[in-house]
Order: structure tokens, then C-alpha cells, then sequence
């Protein structure tokens, strides 16, 4: 290869990076303009409360993101850094209303101030956990998570023992008329510290501290040999993502007015680590991806059936083994073909195998509802319900047969129609490694 050949491919490389550049900052100003517009296309109040409790799993996705994602650290006790950082907000909060000092400008500066209380607990605690990586640092992490929700029940005074802490956001001079009463003004307060964190996080990825995070990651004998401690720079990795996960912690005080002792414990740091691995790990947008689905799913299942988290599970399971890179890695394998014009030929494989994937899922729902109306899962003697607006008798004959055949012959015909899909990504890839917009379906 001659100089000249190098010289292009580094100019093209170079114009490559510019457009992808281009094309995020695009996509940024468009994410947040719509942020923006959403309450005026949903004004309701459970779309507001569930966009706000949306924008508060944002932020600590992103934070769980940096330990897992970049430093290669899984943590069972991430929950530690946002409960506490929402303690000392609610603290806080109910201190200066109390006082009468201060107004609705101490509640715009209050994520802050949870912030400082998830870094205070990242350094007390960072010291200890960091020391060793892998399954050890995911061990401690998991007995320093539950030590500290443990001890919770033991200090009232700063707990406030099962009924936790509560406070009131309203108090105060309004700030240029803001109250922060009406739940659309908290959104908004939401999306601007949500803003500013993710903000903040993308620009740690780039810097000398975010590089050695990720050589750390992957090799921490190689980042020792070049005269880095992997232990320090796991270390201030850690005590910023307790410091982001503060500000969500602040930010979950204010939407809630109350915080308790089960933003400490296990299911706080399961949950958040469901939304970064189905997210995605790989990619700094995975996590917002997986903080918006998981808060829709929770939210929204569990409104029309009481085994939404057996559904929850079932998704969790079908995404580790079917797309262990999440959802992102979805969208990034999609990116080039697009690009190039290549995915025109795989929208019809996805349309063929769209029906029999709904015939298997709703027969797989049926099944699942119907058992757990036999098995007691509901309400004693209620075996009758509506299922896909039609009426439902668990009792009778019909309904079993139909999920059975449903979910026999959709899977029979969605595993036949997939070796298509499998078949033709095949074609795609190959013209997608020469560049090739004019390859034909073959």
C-alpha cells in the first residue's frame, strides 16, 4: 500500500468521524427539542409523572453505565449512592422548609446537593470496593449494598425507619414565578439536570481519566505496565458515578417529596442494572434506551396484569440470549446497511415475520394468564377477565386450545420464516463490507 492510499484512508477515516460527529450533535438537538415539546403532546398527569420518573432512570443508567460499561465493574449495590444522595436532598428539603429560608431556587440546586452526598458515599466506600476487580468488586459491592440498607431501619432520624422521610417541594419565594408545584414544571427541571448529566458523563468518556476507565476494562495489567494505578482509576470512576447517581437520587426526592429505605436495597440495583444490560452496555445511549423501555414496562404492565413481572423476566432472559449487547447493538447493526440503502431487503423478511412472532406471543400471553388465574394468582374465584378485548373463562376448554395452537404454530412458523431473515442478513453484511449499495437480494 502505498503512502498516498494511507494518506486517503486517514482523510476518509477523519471525514468519517466528522459526519458521525454532525450526525449526533443533529440527533442531540432533536432529542432535546422533543423533550421539550413532549408535555404538550402529553399533558396528562400520568404521562408527565411517568416522563419525570423516565428522565430520573436516565441519569442513573448513564451512572451505572460508567462502572459496568466503561470500568468494567458489576455492582449489586449502585442503589447505595442513590438512596443516600436522596436522603440528604430530602433532608435538605425539609430543613429549609421548615426554616421558611431559601425558595424554589433551592429546589433547582438540590440535585446538587445529593450529588455531593452520592460522591461523599463513593469516597467512604469507593476505597474499600475498589480494591479488587470482577467477581470480588461485585461481591463487596453486594454486601456493602445490603450493610447500608440494613442499617437504615437502625438510624430513624435519618431514615425515618419504614415510613421513611417526606418533605415538601412547595415553600418559599417562586423563582421568576416557578413553584415547582405542577408536576410539568418538575419535568422540566428533570430534563434540565438530565441534560446537563448525560452532558457531563459523555464528555468524561473523552477525557485522559475516561480512556484509562476503559484500558482498565480491558486489560488492567497492560494500563499497570504504562504507569497507571487500575485500582485509583477505579476508584474516581467509582465516586463519579455515585456522584451522577446522587443527582438522580436528588432528583427522585423532589418528583416524590418522600424517600424511603427501599431506595437502598437489592431491587433499586437489580433494577438499574436490567436497564443498562438490556439498554446496552457497549453504547453510551444504550442505557437511556433501557431506562425509558424498563420504567414504560414497569409502569405500564403492571396496570393491566399481575404477572408483569414474569413478563419482565421473560423479556430480560430473551435479550441475554438472543442480543447480549442489548438493544443498541440492534440499532448499530442496522446503522450501515441503512446507510448504504441495503436494508430495503430485509424489511420484507421482518414483515414475513411479524405475524407468526404475534401468534407466539399472544399465545405465550394467553398460557401464562390463564395459568395464573387457575394457579390463585389473582383474586380468589375471579377466572374471568378480558384478554385482548375479548371475554375469557379460565374454566372452559376454548380459550387453552386456542393459546396452545397459537403458540404451537407461531412458533413453528416464525422459526421457519427466521432462517430467512438469517439467510438474508447474510447477503446484506457481505455488501455491507464492500461498500456495495447496488448488491441485489439474491
Amino acid at each position: 500500500m502505498s503512502g498516498a492510499d494511507v494518506a486517503n484512508g486517514a482523510i476518509a477515516k477523519q471525514a468519517a468521524a466528522a459526519a458521525a460527529n454532525g450526525s449526533a450533535l443533529w440527533a442531540g438537538l432533536a432529542g432535546i427539542a422533543a423533550l421539550i415539546a413532549l408535555p404538550f403532546v402529553f399533558p396528562q398527569g400520568f404521562a408527565l409523572s411517568l416522563m419525570c420518573q423516565m428522565g430520573i432512570a436516565t441519569i442513573f443508567a448513564l451512572s451505572y453505565n460508567m462502572l459496568l460499561g466503561q470500568t468494567g465493574l458489576l455492582s449489586f449495590g449502585h442503589a447505595v449512592y442513590f438512596g443516600l444522595g436522596a436522603f440528604c436532598a430530602i433532608h435538605l428539603m425539609r430543613w429549609t422548609g421548615s426554616a421558611r429560608t431559601g425558595g424554589a431556587w433551592t429546589i433547582v440546586v438540590l440535585p446538587l446537593i445529593g450529588g455531593l452526598g452520592g460522591l461523599a458515599a463513593g469516597l467512604i466506600l469507593g476505597g474499600v470496593t475498589t480494591r479488587r476487580a470482577g467477581t470480588i468488586f461485585a461481591m463487596i459491592s453486594l454486601g456493602v449494598g445490603e450493610m447500608v440498607a440494613s442499617i437504615a431501619p437502625m438510624f430513624p432520624a435519618l431514615f425515618g425507619g419504614e415510613a421513611g422521610i417526606s418533605a415538601n417541594r412547595v415553600f418559599g419565594a417562586p423563582l421568576f414565578g416557578i413553584t415547582f408545584g405542577p408536576q410539568r414544571q418538575v419535568y422540566y427541571l428533570i430534563v434540565g439536570w438530565a441534560i446537563v448529566a448525560a452532558l457531563g458523563m459523555r464528555a468524561l468518556t473523552k477525557t485522559p481519566l475516561g480512556r484509562m476507565a476503559n484500558a482498565v476494562r480491558d486489560n488492567p495489567e497492560r494500563a499497570q505496565f504504562v504507569g497507571y494505578n487500575p485500582q485509583r482509576v477505579r476508584f474516581l470512576m467509582l465516586t463519579l458515578s455515585g456522584f451522577f447517581a446522587g443527582i438522580a437520587g436528588g432528583l427522585s426526592a423532589v418528583n416524590y417529596e418522600i424517600v424511603t429505605g427501599e431506595t437502598l436495597g437489592a431491587q433499586t440495583s437489580a433494577l438499574v442494572l436490567l436497564m443498562a444490560f438490556i439498554g446496552g452496555i457497549g453504547h453510551f445511549y444504550g442505557p437511556i434506551i433501557g431506562a425509558v423501555l424498563v420504567t414504560f414496562l414497569q409502569t405500564a404492565l403492571s396496570q393491566y396484569t399481575h404477572a408483569w413481572l414474569f413478563y419482565f423476566g421473560l423479556f430480560f432472559l430473551f435479550m441475554v440470549l438472543k442480543a447480549p449487547g442489548g438493544i443498541a447493538s440492534l440499532v448499530e447493526l442496522h446503522r450501515d446497511p441503512w446507510r448504504l440503502g441495503l436494508t430495503r431487503w430485509i424489511w420484507p423478511q421482518y414483515g414475513a415475520v411479524l405475524i407468526p412472532a404475534l401468534a407466539t406471543v399472544a399465545g405465550l400471553i394467553g398460557l401464562v394468564e390463564l395459568v395464573y388465574r387457575i394457579a390463585g394468582g389473582v383474586d380468589a374465584g375471579e377466572t374471568s377477565w378480558r384478554l385482548f378485548g375479548h371475554a375469557v373463562v379460565a374454566t372452559s376448554w376454548v380459550p387453552w386450545a386456542t393459546a396452545i395452537v397459537l403458540l404451537v404454530a407461531g412458533g413453528w412458523l416464525l422459526a421457519k420464516t427466521w432462517s430467512g431473515v438469517l439467510c438474508q442478513w447474510k447477503t446484506v453484511l457481505r455488501a455491507t463490507a464492500r461498500g456495495d449499495a447496488g448488491e441485489t437480494r439474491k
